[in-house]
């Protein structure tokens, strides 16, 4: 059963620690959004009601992209959080094309909920990327950035069916919108 006061507790801490990072959208909106989209996201479409599994999603960029440690999050949300959003996190000090190329790899064998929370993230970047681009990214880098998402999402499929359907509405919208074609 979920505890929305732990939910809650997450989001408070998520909201702390990205409260000086913004999007890289035109209006530089707060980061924060994100993993709200994102756990949103999972409870909507997804009908995911597993409280650690919507805590990681709130915290799943706090390590990535903060100075906070696996093990604060241990600490304060328990092991089962924490495996999560160690699931999702990515090393920052390997080149962009290792981390994506990581990431393709390292989704075939997440564990399920890890799984349901990538596609859940891919979701929402897409949609941000074709309501909100990036600020100064090329229709190639937003078709690379769809392709790439595709393929990570491959090697989640199966765990959720009502998040892989939104995903494949997600990237036809984005495409369509975008006018990207489906790639070769």
């Amino acid at each position: 059963m979920m505890n929305p006061s732990r939910l809650l507790e997450a989001l408070a801490f998520a909201a702390t620690r990205h409260r000086n990072q913004r999007r890289k959208d035109a209006s530089a909106s707060p980061y924060i959004n994100h993993p709200i989209a994102v756990a949103t996201m999972l409870a909507t479409a997804g009908h995911v009601q597993d409280g650690p599994l919507l805590m990681a999603a709130v915290l799943h960029d706090t390590v990535e992209d903060t100075r906070t440690t696996p093990r604060e999050i241990k600490a304060k949300f328990g092991a089962e959080v924490a495996s999560l959003v160690r699931e999702l996190t990515d090393n920052k000090k390997l080149a962009r094309e290792v981390r994506k190329r990581l990431q393709i790899e390292h989704a075939a064998v997440a564990s399920p909920r890890a799984k349901q929370l990538k596609i859940a993230d891919k979701i929402c970047n897409i949609e941000d990327i074709a309501a909100t681009p990036p600020t100064g990214w090329s229709k190639a880098r937003k078709r690379e950035y769809l392709d790439w998402a595709e393929q990570v999402v491959a090697g989640c499929r199966g765990v959720n069916p009502r998040l892989d359907a939104r995903f494949d509405q997600a990237l036809r919208r984005a495409r369509k919108k975008l006018r990207l074609k489906t790639r070769d």
